[in-house]
């Protein structure tokens, strides 16, 4: 659903919407249950892990994926993610360049990866992972890519928005679901818990009945300085806007007047005005996340000049329990070591 926002019944109790979608959700689910259990991944020479998630959008996979590679650092590696992209319109393989790459070219969030570590955009995984070996990469981080298992990981992570959940809990178009959750669930090795909220209470149960191990994180605002007694703003493009409001409110912050967007939504010149107008009529100062910020950058005109008055709000994922997160690297270097003893060569391409 990229540059678009998800219909507002899935995240609803279900109504005659998703009961009249339902039987075309049956049949999405089972040809996605087919794909994941009869897939072909490529193999990788390197420890490979994947955050995926279990429905479309706002899960919190790009901010999971660079706490991991982080953490992937201080263990001895060089990280890199490999991604297809949403929302560029790059082909890749293509090796993210922060000096000249729009987020038109290649997604906005491959712009926010590559401040961490090489990252590769291709739609093709398999010649995306081949290329990251070629750059040094020797620990892949994949965002995305686990319903389509093109590449064969090491471990499987999913995050989940504990407020959100699972929507509706039907299967697309019916709801937001790519697969039916005990099918997704079977090729998954754990679940990252982030935030607070009932929203993935099922999912947690049906994880510790799979006996997958259930780890927690949360989001964790930087301070904006200045802002303290200011009237904000507030605009979003992301897989759920109100995350980001509440985050600001959550942080002390006093927001005036908010505007929301479709995921990965491509700001125009109309969108830019509509907020620049705002702000000035009522003295209120733009505030967005890090991730819209991409999507302002290298333009021009009032884009441009949104982006220069508008302050970004970052956040970090941080793990409950850093131990259980250095324990989850080193299994995955382990299943890799014995993935590589077991299949010493490399798969032709699937």
């Amino acid at each position: 659903m990229a540059g678009s926002e998800a219909p507002p019944f899935w995240f609803r109790e279900k109504g005659w919407a998703a009961y009249s979608l339902a039987p075309l959700g049956w049949v999405y689910g089972a040809a996605a249950r087919w794909r994941m259990d009869n897939a072909k991944p490529f193999e990788v020479m390197a420890p490979v892990m994947c955050i995926g998630n279990l429905t479309v959008g706002g899960s919190g996979k790009t901010p999971t994926a660079i706490a991991i590679a982080k953490a992937v650092r201080e263990e001895g590696y060089t990280p890199g993610f490999l991604t297809r992209g949403y929302g560029g319109s790059h082909p890749g393989p293509h090796l993210v360049d922060l000096e000249h790459d729009t987020a038109s070219a290649v997604g906005d969030e491959p712009l926010l990866l590559a401040r961490v570590a090489p990252t590769i955009v291709s739609r093709n995984r398999a010649a995306g992972a081949r290329k990251l070996l070629e750059h040094g990469v020797d620990f892949i981080v994949m965002d995305d890519g686990f319903q389509s298992r093109k590449v064969y990981f090491d471990y499987a992570l999913i995050a989940l928005d504990a407020r959100r959940g699972l929507g509706n809990g039907s299967i697309i178009p019916a709801g937001p679901l790519r697969a039916p959750v005990i099918d997704q669930m079977r090729h998954a090795d754990a679940l990252l818990r982030i935030g607070d909220g009932a929203g993935g209470v099922a999912v947690v149960r049906a994880a510790a009945r799979a006996a997958k191990p259930v780890l927690r994180a949360d989001l964790v605002p930087h301070k904006l300085d200045g802002l303290e007694n200011a009237k904000l703003l507030a605009f979003s493009g992301i897989g759920d806007p109100t995350k980001f409001f509440d985050t600001l409110e959550g942080a002390g912050y006093t927001i005036a007047s908010r505007r929301s967007f479709g995921d990965h939504h491509a700001f125009t010149d109309a969108d830019a005005e509509e907020l620049l107008d705002r702000a000035r009529a009522e003295d209120l100062v733009p505030v967005t996340t890090e991730k819209d910020a991409v999507r302002l950058s290298r333009l021009n005109g009032p884009i441009a000049e949104l982006k220069k008055m508008t302050r970004v709000l970052p956040v970090d994922l941080v793990f409950e329990n850093q131990v259980a997160l250095k324990d989850l690297i080193a299994d995955v270097a382990r299943r890799y070591h014995k993935r590589r003893i077991s299949r010493p060569a490399v798969s032709s391409d699937p």
